[in-house]
């Protein structure tokens, strides 16, 4: 017992900060008053200043601490090589999770590099995976349904694509959060094509072929056309891509020619 009192000592000593993920109220109100904490959650129903926004639910413990990990030292909440500690809830309503970690500037997270360093607003591009997953849930009328979001830089993307048909949003100001604008883009999306959104969310176009070199990109083995040209065309402008599969329903992303993540809608 003498022993494990000594390594939970060794955890904890030097460490100032507690990084807080998806705290319940009343673990909120109980770690706040004890410890400096950094909350790591969807929301920020506790008005905290330190506070870092997930875009998506995650189902990998490691990855959840390395994007909190990486928005903390984003935003200086926490000072570069500092000891911090990791605390969520696994196995239980508790906080049951405690992991010490060393900040490190030089280790990024690609998934909080994809929302929070890309061009587009955060924001936008948390509205379209929202869209994303729930088209991959639902389908099309009950039908499985592709899609291809271009996010950013839409001036670029435009120029390396070419239209398929009329564009449905020239001249508009549509947005891609408004929520009858999202009943559009599910109807659109049973059609060939790209939709290029701007920088701040507004709907550019639809129906866009890509038409980037994929000269010397590693894309995973099994991907078609779609995410061929979705990694692609962010491998030559500073847009990123969320595709949805028709084949298999998941979503992806893609930033810098890379994969960024991989998702199954069903698990949201």
């Amino acid at each position: 017992m003498d022993q494990l009192q000594d390594l939970c000592k060794e955890i904890i000593t030097d460490v100032e900060t507690t990084l807080l993920f998806n705290p319940s109220n009343s673990q909120y109100n109980k770690w706040k008053t004890d410890v400096n904490i950094v909350v790591v959650g969807i929301e920020n129903s506790f008005d905290e200043e330190q506070f870092i926004e997930l875009p998506i639910e995650f189902h990998d413990t490691a990855k959840l601490f390395r994007f909190g990990l990486a928005g903390a030292l984003d935003h200086d909440f926490i000072g570069d090589s500092e000891t911090v500690i990791c605390a969520a809830q696994l196995f239980s309503e508790s906080i049951d999770v405690f992991t010490r970690i060393d900040g490190d500037r030089s280790k990024t997270s690609k998934l909080y590099d994809f929302f929070y360093h890309s061009r587009a607003e955060q924001s936008e591009i948390k509205a379209i995976l929202e869209l994303a997953i729930g088209l991959g849930k639902s389908g099309q009328k009950g039908k499985p349904v592709g899609a291809l979001f271009a996010i950013g830089d839409a001036g670029t993307v435009m120029n390396s694509s070419r239209s398929l048909s009329y564009n449905p949003f020239d001249q508009s100001h549509v947005h891609a959060g408004d929520r009858i604008v999202s009943v559009m883009l599910k109807e659109f999306s049973r059609l060939d094509g790209a939709f290029v959104i701007s920088d701040a969310g507004k709907i550019v176009s639809a129906y866009q072929y890509l038409e980037p070199s994929i000269d010397n990109l590693e894309i995973p083995k099994g991907l078609g056309t779609r995410h061929n040209a979705a990694a692609a065309i962010t491998d030559e402008t500073e847009a990123v891509t969320i595709v949805l599969s028709e084949g298999d329903s998941r979503v992806r992303g893609f930033k810098n020619g890379d994969l960024i993540f991989n998702i199954d809608p069903n698990q949201y």
